[in-house]
Parts: structure tokens; C-alpha cells; sequence
């Protein structure tokens, strides 16, 4: 490894599976101190076997109070947090008739919320030149059946990177947004679909995507670290790692 971010402090929100936890992984391989958070006790505790050396914060993501204590404990034991990886998130389905106000205010609350508010309570001790990245997702710029919340929360996401940049970039942090496509996370089981549904999701998936297959975690990690690291002239922007879709 290239030691990119030596020295550097990287808190990655939703960081015990998936792509969060495969960025963790590269991130603390490139010299980074990293804190991830998880959503229970139970994924922090894997998190913490999986990730030696990482530290583990349990944290409710659509909870703004959480939201401002987790920064807290950040800063009293860091003093500061130099690349924010604004990755946690859910992801469920439903089409329009059978999706009720729970379902709408879950994803809204986690997705929308929770991002606006971890990036207001951690901008204040994020240095000048330090980086913000928020994960949204290819979906934000299509229109699948049953994913018309989801959708939403993501294109939101992607709205916060333009304006958040604007108004950072006097402090020269850099803002971006990181949409990966379909990527093999724990998250297809977290959909509200069943096996067969999720295997048929990925079947027509590939069939979309122009390089045939779905993507894995350490693929997106690979996009993280660039906009962490090497993008320094780069704000405000979409990097899509979709194989593809919605691009060709």
C-alpha cells in the first residue's frame, strides 16, 4: 500500500458490512485511523472481530441526538475527523400501492436525515482540506418498479453533495457523491424480498449491465479512496460505479 491516507483520521458511518466495512479495511491499509458505526451491538461485535485494529461506535443513524453524541465521542478521543464517509443507509421495496407511512419514514429517516445531520454536527471538526464523501446509489437516477422511496432517499443524497460542497468549499473540503450500482452486500437480504425475488433482481440486474455482472465491495472501497485521497480537485461530483448502467 501506498500509505494515502497516513495520519488521517476516517469516520465511515454504516461500516460493519459491505461496502462500509470494505472501505474500513482499505482505508486503515492506507495508514488511516478508522471508526466505523453500526446500527446494534450485534454488528458492532462482528464488526469488531472482522476489523481488527478499527474502532467499533454502535450508533442509530436515523437518530439525530445519537448522530451528535457519536460526533462528540469522536472528537473527545480524536479531536478531529479528516475524510467522513457518509455510507450508512437502508434499502427496502415496495411498490406504490403496498408502501405505508413506516416504510416511507424508515428509509427517509436513516437515508435523508441521518446523512443531512452527520455532515452538520461533523463539519465543524473536519480540518480545511479534509474530505466528505455520501454514498447515493445508480437508483437515483432510474426509475425501477418498487423503488420509488428508495430512489428518492438517494437522489436527495445527491442533491446534499452539490449544495454541501458550495458552501464548504471556502474551507476547501471537498464534497462528493460515490453511487455505486449493484453491488454483492449484505443489503439484498435486508430488501423485504425473498430469496427467489432477490435472485430474480440480480438475474435482470446483469442483464442491464453492460459489463454483465454485479459488483463487489471492494470495488466501491476503490472509488472511496480515490475521492478520499486523490481527488483534490474534485467537488460537487458523482462518481458512479454501476458497470455501466445508467451510464451507457
Amino acid at each position: 500500500m501506498s500509505n494515502k491516507l497516513a495520519g488521517k483520521i476516517a469516520l465511515i458511518s454504516g461500516g460493519t458490512s459491505g461496502i462500509g466495512a470494505a472501505t474500513a479495511k482499505l482505508f486503515q491499509a492506507e495508514g488511516a485511523t478508522v471508526i466505523v458505526t453500526g446500527s446494534s451491538q450485534k454488528s458492532a461485535d462482528a464488526a469488531t472481530a472482522a476489523l481488527p485494529g478499527v474502532e467499533v461506535i454502535v450508533s442509530n443513524a436515523g437518530d439525530v441526538a445519537a448522530t451528535k453524541s457519536l460526533i462528540d465521542q469522536v472528537k473527545a478521543k480524536h479531536g478531529r475527523i479528516d475524510v467522513l464517509f457518509v455510507n450508512a443507509g437502508i434499502a427496502k421495496f415496495a411498490p406504490l400501492e403496498a408502501a405505508d407511512e413506516a416504510f416511507f419514514d424508515a428509509q427517509f429517516n436513516v437515508n435523508v436525515k441521518g446523512a443531512y445531520f452527520l455532515v452538520q454536527h461533523a463539519a465543524p471538526i473536519i480540518p480545511d482540506g479534509g474530505s466528505i464523501i455520501l454514498t447515493a446509489s445508480t437508483a437515483a437516477s432510474s426509475g425501477g418498479a418498487g423503488m420509488s422511496v428508495y430512489s428518492a432517499t438517494k437522489a436527495a443524497v445527491r442533491s446534499f453533495s452539490r449544495t454541501f460542497a458550495t458552501e464548504l468549499a471556502p474551507r476547501k473540503i471537498t464534497v462528493n457523491t460515490l453511487s455505486p450500482g449493484p453491488i454483492e452486500t449484505p443489503i439484498f437480504g435486508k430488501s423485504g424480498l425473498d430469496q427467489a425475488q432477490i435472485d430474480g433482481f440480480i438475474d435482470n440486474i446483469k442483464s442491464r449491465v453492460p459489463l454483465g455482472r454485479i459488483g463487489q465491495a471492494d470495488e466501491v472501497a476503490a472509488a472511496a479512496l480515490f475521492l478520499a485521497a486523490d481527488a483534490t480537485f474534485t467537488t460537487g461530483s458523482e462518481l458512479i460505479v454501476g458497470g455501466g448502467l445508467v451510464d451507457i
